[in-house]
This record gives structure tokens, C-alpha cells and sequence, in this order.
């Protein structure tokens, strides 16, 4: 019986959770809690439904939460349930919004039932990881320039917006949330300068619990290409990670269709460690 998720269902859909993180080829979007508490407090703003058997016990999990201009599928999370029974459900609340998921690419259930459920594959996001220790040795400024671990926010955007078409989330922010990122405990931003204006930037966020560091952003300006400039900003990055005692690895992304970016990650010595698929379901509005 699918139905809307109760504060009882609670250890059953952590369990499911923790069964997810057993076997990397079972992820998709899910809540980061792993507690009741924190479980709890994630569904607050999400429509979550179960898939219970005859006696209540929760053999899936499936969510709604907002996300960008649409709604983004939190799941689906089954272990001998109705996935795709489950899914249809959940999309079901989407009321012609688009809808978004993300599942690992070798989860072939998932993937299967998405599809049933009218979404469509986007692109694939590969992951790249390495120890820091292999790629620190290059870690210096070329001649003519220096390292700076700030920018001001007029200069961070202008290289934001020129370096990739696809980076918009945060062309919009404000002055209060851009100071609010970078002065977050566990960001760092790396920018190379020549003769005083910045010609690219790295910026990462400390995972101290996974012992990694993730490139979130490698930004270097058209201009300045096919200088060496990435492979200096990966290997700042990494020598900036490598300061801190808990990291072990760096972590990168690159979507499928990225492909200076994944030769950049190659050839500094990164392997595939993660592949997710991107899933959209476009709006139902009438024209």
C-alpha cells in the first residue's frame, strides 16, 4: 500500500536510507539525514510517501521537494516494493511542474521505472577522485602571478558568467548570501591573479566526515585557455585541501558533454569514481 509517510515510518525509511549507502550502484537524490531528528526535520517541506506491506513495514520511500522551477524527486528508495507504482505517485504531485531526479547510473531499477514514469535521461555527471598527495606537487603560481583566497563579488561573477553558460544558480545572489558562502566554515575559494584581475578560480568544499575535498567550481576565463591555468587551479585546490589533517582525496565532476574538463581530470591523474544521471520530466502547462 502506497501511502503518506507517518512519524512511525520513521526507522524503517532510515534503514532504507542506510541500505541505499551500502552499494553505490543503489543511490539517488535522498535526504543527507541519517537520524530521526534530522529525518524529521527534511520533510518538512517535502510530500513523502511509503510503500507499506499488510503488517506497516516500509519496503520504500519516495519524496516530492521543491527544487529550481520545479519539483525534484527525493528517491525512489525500494527494497522488494513497487518502485514504479511508488514513483507514479510521487509524480503525481508534481501538478505539471518539471520534475528533476538523479540516480547512479548502474541503478538499473530506478532508472527503468523512471522512464515508465514519463522522464527522460539528460546527461551523465562522472565523478573523478584522486589522493591529494598526487597532485599537490604542482601546486605553484606560474611567474607573473600570485594567489588570492577571495575575491570581490563583481569580479567573482564577471568570471562566473564568462566561463560556462550552464553556471546560473548564483548570478542572482545578493551581497549577504555571496559574503554568507564564502565565509562558511568548510569553503575555499583559490583565485589566480595576473597583473592584479583574476583569470580563473577553484573553488571547494572541506568534507571533513568522507575525508575529501570536492572541486565544486574550476573557473578559468576564454581568454586565458590553453595557458595551463586548470592544472595549476586543480593542483592549488589540492595543496589547499592537503592542509587540513582529515582530507585524504580530491573529488571532480564533469558532465558528460564537459570534455576539456574530464581530459583535464585524466591527465592530472583523477579516476572514475561515481556516474549520475540526470532525469527530467518538462512542464504539462499548456502553451
Amino acid at each position: 500500500m502506497i501511502r503518506p509517510m507517518q512519524t512511525t515510518d520513521t526507522p524503517d525509511v532510515l534503514a532504507l536510507l542506510n541500505w541505499m549507502d551500502d552499494a553505490p550502484h543503489r543511490e539517488v537524490f535522498a535526504p543527507d539525514a541519517r537520524t530521526a531528528a534530522e529525518l524529521h526535520l527534511e520533510c518538512e517541506d517535502s510530500t513523502c510517501l511509503v510503500d507499506a506491506d499488510d503488517e506497516g513495514n516500509v519496503l520504500g520511500y519516495c519524496a516530492v521537494s521543491p527544487f529550481r522551477d520545479g519539483v525534484v524527486i527525493e528517491g525512489p528508495i525500494s527494497e522488494g516494493g513497487h518502485t514504479a507504482a511508488l514513483l507514479t505517485r510521487a509524480v503525481d504531485h508534481a501538478e505539471g511542474l518539471p520534475v528533476y531526479a538523479f540516480c547512479a547510473l548502474d541503478n538499473a531499477p530506478v532508472r527503468e521505472a523512471l522512464e515508465v514514469a514519463g522522464l527522460t535521461p539528460m546527461h551523465t555527471t562522472d565523478f573523478f577522485s584522486a589522493p591529494l598527495q598526487r597532485l599537490t606537487p604542482a601546486a605553484r603560481a606560474p611567474d607573473g602571478h600570485t594567489i588570492s583566497r577571495q575575491l570581490p563579488q563583481a569580479e567573482y561573477m564577471a568570471l562566473y558568467r564568462a566561463s560556462e553558460d550552464g553556471w546560473a544558480g548564483r548570478l542572482d545572489w545578493t551581497p549577504d548570501e555571496y559574503h554568507a558562502h564564502f565565509h562558511r566554515d568548510d569553503v575555499r575559494l583559490i583565485a589566480l591573479m595576473k597583473e592584479g584581475r583574476p583569470v580563473g578560480f577553484a573553488e571547494l568544499e572541506l568534507n571533513t566526515e568522507a575525508t575529501r575535498a570536492d572541486l565544486t567550481y574550476l573557473a578559468v576565463h576564454p581568454a586565458e585557455r590553453g595557458q595551463g591555468y586548470g592544472r595549476t587551479l586543480l593542483a592549488l585546490a589540492a595543496a589547499e585541501a592537503d592542509t587540513h589533517p582529515a582530507l585524504m582525496t580530491l573529488r571532480a565532476r564533469a558532465h558528460d558533454h564537459a570534455r576539456a574538463a574530464r581530459a583535464l581530470y585524466t591527465r592530472a591523474g583523477l579516476t572514475p569514481c561515481r556516474s549520475i544521471v540526470t532525469y527530467l520530466k518538462d512542464s504539462e502547462e499548456e502553451a
